[in-house]
């Protein structure tokens, strides 16, 4: 599905956050449009998830969103999406998200975004997702979650080779280059993927 440059971004579709959050969501269109990237979300026309989208359309870019059919039924998709895929449910989604990028990028959102987040770890651990993966970190908001996996590899059920799984940026126009520059990985992940 996704094209050689395509980019998957998990974000929330919530409007009653901080308008800071859908602000910088709108900037990272625009960002990863105009360094090339195709974008691949979740579908929403509202939050972090709508202000994506605009941002890439204002750019004049490419973005593809994926959304189950009962989101559909609810009429929550983006109207000016370059190519929207209905899908029977959420695993499929996230399936086709991750599957079909290059990198992926996590934005603040709630619990849907950090069980994607979780999700993509967690495969990266297991050398089956191998591209790099960003957390844009407005408002220091995943520092407790930073906080909970250095204290994850301290007690042993990760290993400190795991923290090379993610880059953290503090603004969307840092992505690019954390894309670039991310760690090689490889299914060789898999050799130290249990900690022993």
């Amino acid at each position: 599905m996704g094209e050689e440059n395509s980019i998957c971004v998990y974000c929330a579709s919530s409007d009653a956050s901080d308008a800071v959050y859908r602000d910088v969501a709108y900037r990272l269109g625009g960002v990863l449009t105009t360094r090339g990237y195709a974008v691949i979300y979740g579908g929403g026309a509202t939050g972090s998830m709508g202000a994506l989208a605009d941002g890439v359309v204002a750019a004049g870019g490419t973005i593809t969103g994926v959304m189950p059919r009962f989101m559909m039924d609810l009429e929550w998709a983006h109207k000016s999406l370059t190519k929207l895929h209905v899908v029977e449910d959420m695993r499929i989604r996230k399936h086709m998200m991750l599957s079909g990028s290059h990198g992926l990028v996590t934005l603040p959102g709630g619990p849907g975004t950090f069980e994607e987040l979780f999700e993509a770890l967690t495969l990266k651990r297991l050398g089956l997702y191998t591209n790099p993966i960003v957390l844009v970190n407005t408002r220091n908001y995943f520092d407790p979650l930073l906080a909970m996996l250095e204290h994850a590899v301290a007690e042993r059920f990760m290993h400190p080779r795991h923290v090379g799984m993610w880059q953290i940026v503090a603004e969307p126009e840092d992505v690019p280059d954390a894309l670039a520059n991310a760690p090689e990985w490889s299914a060789a992940a898999r050799s130290f993927a249990r900690v022993l």
